[in-house]
């Protein structure tokens, strides 16, 4: 009686484990994609960071007046 309610009728139905195997790759490749969208995120803000600090004049400390 358990195995009817659980569907249990013939094995594992192929269409479910299909989908499953094609969910958990699509979860992979999201995964790989977040990591390499970080990657580059983290990359320009290095650049931009670089470049804005570049932009900045800063002029030669002169000695204090005693």
């Amino acid at each position: 009686m358990a195995k009817a309610l659980l569907g249990y009728i013939g094995g594992p139905d192929p269409r479910v484990l299909a989908e499953m195997r094609r969910l958990q790759q699509r979860v992979q490749d999201l995964e790989t994609q977040l990591v390499r969208v970080q990657a580059e995120n983290d990359a320009l803000a290095a650049a931009r960071r670089d470049s804005v600090l570049e932009g900045i004049e800063v002029p030669q400390a002169e000695p204090a007046l005693t």
